[in-house]
């Protein structure tokens, strides 16, 4: 019976029909896929991203980009059943494939959201301030962000075949890069069923993705100063990487998020009788099971204070004993299998070698039986905790990573020692802080952060809605120090930056002004008869600008606003108190400053401005008193056009206001932008 042979995704067309490498069933040793025989033509694959994809990524807005991601991860989660039974032949479970391909589409609906809603119209970003160079504000500079002109290069792992694609993919095509994705072999055929369905959507512009069956070939003596190099993997492969003659050659960026020993800490004020204590044992015995502990953020240390070790053991081993492990298409299965033989051969020569160290508190002796046909020629590996009574001396449990489900408990005896044995690890991506007590959170967070990517601090408070231990999220950092690599693949606009080029720019206001599409104070700026807010979106343009009438502060403003406002501080109403500050007056609320601002600018009329719904910057510069005169200019600052429409078909765009308010000698005393909701023509 002839196999199925993946394909590569290379130069806009399917490579590949003969069978090369046989791929295995996790669950029973089936074979299942193969990869392709033909050679992959690697110099085509890097032309075509250059010439194809670049540009057809280049016609489109962060925002056209954004809501691309949106509809890619609404089709994919249409289809995602197809994927659910692909991703079974891994060894994963239900959830487990949930955390991989649900969390993988979550990651494009995040990053839509992080584009549509932090991200100008345009392919450039302004990371302002500008600042002044000059005595006479003739002069300034700012810092702007580009795409890159090159293409990205993704080596994943296996453990995650689509989440481990989709959380590169979404913010490098956010960026406007093209992307190469290589998956690890052993369960490539799982991303390649997810990338036929993003070319199938329609919904990618030419060349934005292609996809490598196999290895790398010469792909990386391809590569020019403008591509990026990701990796996900061990840290011996991502140290070999990282020196790799071409990448040095051309100063190509290179991240790597490497498998590192993560660590969680039961801090010294948790007892047995505190819920803490059972958190604490329910988070290492799911990062043990998930995905069969076949995560780069699972926790392979365990710390404890020694006088509680034997308790953590006691407990651990009962909630490991009620794990059942076997074929995942099996209701009561809540284990599956490691990705491959090999994996399973892997992760025994480790635990040996940890053994020789530590002593085993449970593991296959304890009546480890797979459910299932056909299970005894899959992958499956017991559920192993160890405990090294002497960690200090036991180098192997901060060296030797067992990539399954395999912990090691630690005792300490003090918070000290505890978070030196975290650090044994040479840099981890999270740990996780297990305590009850804001002081010892306080203490211990700043020191373990020189070693973690992240940190989780868990209590009976945090639980109620907690992610865990081993759940990266979009908006935060994925990443971490010195043996996990030294990336950050996720954190919000982070990870799409890492895809751009920042460069610095200076000149006049105006031309910053022209160069950013973003109003620098001290441009040239448009005024005439119609006022601002009486401007469609599309006919505003960014330096229209509206300089207003005056108004004399009374102290008759004072006493009304506070009387308004509830706001009686001694400042404004109290001459003698007043007299004794550094303003020697009595001056007026900084909000009355604000408002009356908004009573100068404001056009009344119902208009194309729909809401206000920000405000930002805020800065009161200087004191207002009794008697002072003030004006302010309004200035159109930052237009984005969202492509979104209202309830009655009518389009809308955000538009920021710079407003300066200055008193009767020209001086600022206030500074601020404002966002407002404006219609379109439509």
């Amino acid at each position: 019976m002839s196999r199925p042979t993946l394909q590569s995704f290379i130069g806009g067309r399917w490579l590949g029909r003969e069978a090369g490498q046989a791929l295995h069933s996790a669950v029973n040793g089936a074979q299942v896929f193969s990869t392709h025989a033909e050679a992959i033509d690697f110099g085509e694959a890097v032309q075509f991203a250059r010439r194809s994809g670049v540009p057809a990524l280049r016609k489109l807005d962060f925002q056209q980009r954004a809501a691309l991601l949106k509809a890619l991860g609404k089709y994919l989660n249409e289809r995602k059943e197809e994927l659910y039974l692909v991703s079974r032949h891994t060894g994963a479970t239900r959830s487990d494939s949930w955390i991989d391909i649900e969390g993988g589409t979550g990651t494009l609906f995040a990053y839509a959201s992080i584009g549509g809603n932090e991200l100008p119209s345009g392919n450039l970003i302004h990371e302002g301030p500008a600042v002044p160079l000059g005595r006479k504000g003739q002069f300034a500079g700012t810092h702007i962000l580009v795409p890159r002109e090159g293409l990205a290069v993704h080596i994943n792992a296996f453990n995650f075949p689509v989440w481990g694609m989709l959380e590169k993919f979404a913010p490098t095509f956010l960026a406007g890069m093209p992307c190469v994705v290589k998956p690890a072999t052993a369960t490539s055929y799982v991303t390649e069923a997810a990338v036929r369905m993003m070319c199938d959507s329609g919904l990618l512009p030419e060349g934005a993705l292609q996809l490598v069956i196999g290895g790398t070939g010469d792909l990386l003596d391809r590569l020019g100063g403008q591509d990026v190099v990701t990796f996900t993997g061990s840290a011996d492969t991502a140290a070999r990487l990282r020196v790799h003659p071409n990448l040095i050659r051309h100063s190509i960026p290179f991240t790597a998020e490497a498998d590192s020993l993560n660590a969680a800490i039961l801090a010294d004020d948790v007892s047995p009788d505190d819920e803490e204590f059972d958190l604490f044992v329910k988070e290492v015995a799911r990062e043990m099971t998930v995905k069969a502990g076949q995560k780069c953020t699972a926790i392979r240390r365990a710390i404890v204070p020694r006088r509680h070790v034997d308790a953590v053991a006691e407990k651990l081993r009962a909630r490991l004993a009620k794990t059942v492990v076997g074929d995942p298409a099996r209701e009561e299965v809540r284990m599956g299998a490691l990705a491959s033989r090999a994996q399973q051969r892997d992760v025994a020569e480790r635990v040996a070698t940890l053994l020789q160290g530590a002593e085993l508190v449970y593991g296959e002796r304890d009546g480890f039986a797979p459910v299932g046909e056909g299970v005894q020629e899959g992958a499956f590996f017991a559920p192993t905790l160890l405990l090294s009574r002497d960690p200090r001396t036991h180098d192997a449990a901060h060296e030797v990573e067992a990539f399954g489900p395999v912990s090691t408990l630690l005792p300490y005896e003090d918070i000290d020692e505890a978070l030196e044995l975290a650090a044994r690890g040479r840099g981890s991506l999270v740990a996780t802080l297990v305590t009850h007590d804001p002081l010892v959170a306080a203490k211990a967070i700043p020191v373990a952060a020189a070693w973690h990517g992240r940190l989780h601090i868990l209590d009976r408070e945090a639980a109620l809605e907690s992610t865990g231990h081993g759940s990266p999220l979009p908006m935060l950092k994925h990443g971490g120090p010195g043996r996990a690599g030294g990336g950050e693949e996720l954190g919000g606009l982070r990870a799409v930056k890492h895809y751009l080029q920042r460069a610095a720019v200076q000149g006049s206001p105006t031309m910053l002004t022209a160069v950013t599409n973003e109003y620098v104070r001290g441009a040239r700026v448009r005024e005439s008869d119609v006022h601002p807010f009486r401007r469609h979106f599309e006919d505003l343009q960014i330096g229209d600008s509206l300089l207003t009438h005056r108004r004399t502060v009374s102290e008759a403003d004072i006493v009304n606003f506070g009387g308004i406002s509830g706001d009686y501080f001694y400042m404004h109403f109290d001459e003698i108190a007043a007299r004794d500050t550094a303003f020697g007056k009595r001056i007026a609320h900084g909000y009355f400053v604000l408002s009356a601002a908004a009573g100068l600018f404001v056009s009344p009329a119902p208009g194309p401005v729909l809401a206000n719904y920000g405000l930002d910057t805020l800065r009161f510069v200087k004191p207002v008193g009794i008697g002072d005169t003030i004006q302010a200019r309004l200035t159109a600052k930052r237009k984005i056009d969202r492509n979104r429409k209202d309830a009655n078909g009518v389009g809308q765009g955000v538009v920021a206001w710079d407003v300066e308010v200055r008193n009767q000698d020209g001086e600022l005393v206030a500074s601020y932008d404002i966002l407002t909701l404006v219609a379109k023509r439509g």
